[in-house]
């Protein structure tokens, strides 16, 4: 037991009564009264390493305004985070949000945390080799030229129809506006399920900011990727943590030529997290937010990106409106127009129980024909003009929805729904 080389990430996902059985195995002596996890694991991995044992350590790194810095799991921070002092993060250049790996040692006395002995890699490759990577903001922005599909069964109709009418391409800056109801989390989630599919060299990461505990464990469950969260029942500088952390993680990635999907929910509720949490600067907008508390968020949707070196980020938020709240709006309002591509979610087509509940005339992306091919271009524009013609003539605004998800419903995939658009022209 004690020769062999234990992982930290392996013994934090391990039940109080796992740690309990382990510690048994390994002969620790626990006090009659009942320990907390954290208190367990931190016995156990005290008395491996007393014995000559190894302990094995990943994370991402969160480095403070001190200069020095700490492994966090995806979930927050824990008394279970590793070390990393100032000089390791200056000798090699770490940079916040990356994975760092290495050996930990116990706690120096006075100290509460383990300490990480030396970085064995960054983001999986040598920390030498990592010094040498550009930084984020020196890489050159270009338009998304590359479409990433998010068509995977004909029964899918929300990426069937997005493919056609808001398609993302890699490095898109995309807004999801969703009144209450309306199919936003379903809709995220099919996107996540689109893009592992068609394009598994795409990493996801999902920031659930102010969500409810039970969404949370759905969106970990259903999907390929990295889940960070904060709960609407944790303190708002938690949500800002987390927002940023994401945010980091995802730059480090793109630097060394990776492209990096982030699906945010919500950008509202994360707005509204920064105007309780930044110091008031005196001055109120409508609705009772502070214009500091718009600087953070813009920034974060503001990063994603194509990049003319290779790697790519591309942000999806959502924007909630129509909530009752003049904050809500006017954070949609500061939103509106700075992404390259908006879906809209319309109320009353929820409430008409047609699903999904897509407003296609007000949806779209800018400089569509760089990611789709000329011949199918025609044929959605065709499609647009159709579409334009249904609503500018029917008094009911749903309409036209409901007759293109009518016609799609019929063809198993959207090059079929095209062929047959053409046909029927």
């Amino acid at each position: 037991m004690y020769g062999a080389e234990m992982d930290l990430t392996e013994l934090q996902n391990k039940t109080s009564e796992e740690l309990i059985s382990l510690a048994s195995e390994m002969e620790i002596d626990l006090p009659s009264a009942e320990l907390k996890k954290q208190d367990l694991l931190t016995k156990v991995i005290k008395s491996h390493l007393s014995n000559d044992g190894k302990v094995f350590a990943s994370g991402v790194l969160s480095i403070l305004n001190d200069g020095y810095g700490f492994l966090r799991r995806n979930t927050g921070s824990h008394s279970g985070d590793v070390y990393v002092s100032q000089s390791q993060i200056r000798r090699i250049g770490l940079r916040p949000g990356d994975v760092v790996s290495g050996h930990i040692r116990p706690p120096k006395d006075g100290e509460r945390y383990f300490g990480l002995l030396r970085a064995e890699s960054v983001n999986g490759i040598d920390p030498e080799k990592a010094r040498s990577r550009p930084k984020f903001e020196s890489l050159t922005p270009i338009f998304p030229v590359e479409q990433i599909l998010l068509e995977t069964n004909s029964k899918n109709y929300s990426t069937r129809l997005m493919d056609m009418l808001s398609p993302v391409g890699r490095g898109q800056r995309g807004l999801i506006v969703a009144p209450p109801k309306a199919g936003k989390t379903t809709l995220l989630k099919n996107i996540a399920e689109g893009i592992s599919a068609n394009a598994p060299d795409v990493t996801i990461l999902v920031a659930l900011i102010g969500e409810r505990p039970e969404e949370v464990t759905d969106m970990t469950r259903s999907i390929k990727g990295e889940v960070y969260s904060s709960t609407f029942d944790e303190p708002v500088e938690d949500h800002c943590r987390v927002a940023e952390m994401v945010l980091e993680r995802a730059k480090r990635m793109v630097e060394v030529g990776k492209s990096v999907v982030i699906l945010l929910d919500s950008i509202t509720r994360l707005t509204r997290a920064y105007n309780l949490a930044v110091p008031n600067s005196g001055r109120t907008l409508s609705g009772g937010i502070d214009p500091i508390a718009l600087y953070p968020p813009k920034k974060f949707f503001g990063a994603a990106r194509n990049t003319e070196e290779g790697g790519s980020l591309t942000v999806l938020a959502a924007c909630l409106v129509e909530t009752g709240s003049r904050m809500d709006d006017v954070i949609y309002e500061e939103f509106k127009g700075t992404g390259n591509m908006e879906v809209h979610l319309d109320r009353n087509l929820s409430e008409a129980r047609v699903f999904p509940a897509i407003d296609i005339s007000r949806s779209g992306t800018r400089r569509e024909e760089l990611l789709i091919p000329e011949d199918q271009l025609r044929q959605i524009w065709l499609l647009r003009r159709m579409v334009s013609m249904i609503s500018s003539d029917s008094i009911k605004g749903t309409e036209a929805t409901e007759k293109v998800l009518e016609q799609i419903k019929k063809t198993k995939t959207n090059e079929d729904f095209l062929k047959n658009l053409t046909r029927s022209k």
